[in-house]
């Protein structure tokens, strides 16, 4: 590629990532929404984010490992359009089981960033390398504090159906982007390996039924059969997906990098802090829509309440420029307790003080430094640790475990609520409390967990006061 090719390719990847942003946005602030429109229970159109989940749960550690393959381009167009296809489904969907298929669609969106990562890891240049993919890891974060504000005043001014035109639109520059941007043919240095057909079909039935299991329970009831029997089934499955995988020699993913210890680290924080940032989402969006008579809400309108997302998407855009400069100095090891402590701050926060705007505000503002810095620094652990040849599958699973993090975050949410629910069918101010104590007490254990890992391998290691990677 030629100097201007490779200037230009980085920020076609990157218009491409947010389209995961812009679609994850169109979940949250939309479900009251959707429920009025298309005349289902509130519980119903929650499928809106639980189909979502579902498919990209089995789309992202199957484009990771495609990613890794030869046709990446081709692989992310074909994602692109698929997403297009979806979107305007759902946009023009005259009830909500055609809407629900255009939402099932929309999730090959959670695969997009591992395949982003593996064109950057291919085709940028050596010296930006790491800084694209610290880039692309904080899109998603950073695309949420937008893609909430655009989602609420497009519902706002006009109705939810203009927001997933919107989402087609936005997706379609970033088809023409990937287009122009990303080299034409085959990539000639990748490996042609025999996809894992078993390892897709086994992983994809685990983590559907795990994560099916997990969304459904506060509805269906934690001991009810279709719950026990979705967590049966999956316990099964992943149980004899793990037994395939270290049999093969071709995996969906390479389980043995996981005895490596900062990839083991980086997956783990990422169960954790999906877990926390869905809680802190969901709430803090539900507290600005809820009314002031609750005692905790601030009575925003959809068109302002999208609005209380924006600060995320400052601190992960300023926490990511940050981690490019300190990578410089600090071990990357060291900058994932960094966020992680943000990530705790930011936990408390809201846990103590969310009834006013301003502490929302605050509250998002440190979220989105935590997150910034940690999804920054977990990639690039990653991609220093394992073969070119596994990276795309081994930053997918990363992803796919931020997902099921997230997932558990909503399920423990929702079942707090559920639990704590006044006669007005609202959230009592205690279910309000305790489940932001929840995700606070989840952010301070990964970031103890992750303290003493730290201490730890920095006693045993020698230093010879060089860093250990560049991010930037």
């Amino acid at each position: 590629m030629t100097e201007p090719e490779r200037s230009s390719l980085v920020p076609a990847l990157v218009f491409a990532a947010l389209s995961t942003a812009v679609v994850s946005s169109l979940g949250m602030l939309l479900v009251p929404t959707i429920s009025r429109e298309m005349e289902v229970s509130v519980s119903s159109a929650q499928w809106m984010l639980t189909i979502n989940l579902l498919v990209g749960a089995v789309a992202t550690p199957v484009m990771g490992r495609l990613s890794d393959g030869p046709h990446k381009k081709r692989l992310l167009l074909t994602a692109l359009w698929v997403i297009l296809v979806g979107s305007v489904l759902a946009a023009a969907a005259p009830n909500f089981a055609v809407f629900l298929a255009g939402r099932a669609l929309q999730g090959l969106t959670y695969g997009i960033v591992p395949v982003t990562i593996a064109l950057a890891r291919r085709y940028a240049s050596a010296d930006t390398v790491r800084s694209s993919i610290s880039s692309l890891s904080v899109t998603v974060a950073t695309g949420l504090g937008l893609g909430y504000p655009l989602t609420g005043i497009i519902a706002g001014l006009f109705d939810f159906r203009f927001a997933f035109w919107f989402a087609a639109l936005f997706t379609v520059a970033g088809i023409i982007a990937v287009y122009r941007a990303v080299p034409a043919g085959p990539d000639e240095r990748a490996p042609r390996l025999p996809f894992d057909g078993t390892g897709a079909g086994l992983l994809g039935l685990g983590l559907g039924t795990l994560l099916l299991g997990v969304s459904e329970g506060p509805s269906w009831g934690w001991r009810s059969p279709g719950v026990i029997g979705a967590f049966s089934v999956a316990a099964l499955a992943m149980t004899a997906w793990v037994r395939a995988e270290l049999r093969t020699w071709f995996p969906l993913v390479n389980l043995r990098v996981l005895r490596i210890g900062e990839v083991l680290l980086a997956n783990g924080t990422a169960i954790g802090l999906g877990a926390a940032l869905y809680i802190g989402l969901s709430i803090s969006s539900l507290v600005a829509q809820a009314p002031t008579s609750t005692g905790y809400g601030v009575a925003l309108p959809v068109f302002w309440a999208g609005f209380v997302m924006l600060p995320l998407s400052a601190g992960s855009f300023v926490a990511n420029r940050l981690v490019r400069r300190l990578a410089r100095r600090i071990p990357l090891a060291t900058l994932l307790p960094i966020g992680a402590g943000f990530v705790a701050a930011a936990g408390a926060v809201l846990w103590i003080a969310h009834t006013e705007l301003w502490q929302l505000l605050i509250g998002m503002l440190v979220f989105g430094l935590g997150m910034g810095a940690s999804y920054a620094a977990m990639p690039a652990l990653i991609a220093r640790s394992v073969a070119t040849r596994e990276l795309g599958s081994s930053v997918s699973f990363n992803q796919v475990l931020r997902t099921v993090g997230s997932s558990f975050g909503t399920a423990v949410a929702g079942a707090v609520l559920a639990a704590n629910t006044a006669p007005d069918l609202r959230p009592t101010g205690a279910g309000i409390s305790t489940t932001f104590a929840i995700g606070a007490l989840i952010c301070a254990a990964v970031f103890i967990a992750l303290l003493i890992y730290t201490l730890i391998t920095r006693s045993r290691r020698p230093t010879d006061g060089r860093p250990d990677a560049l991010v930037g």
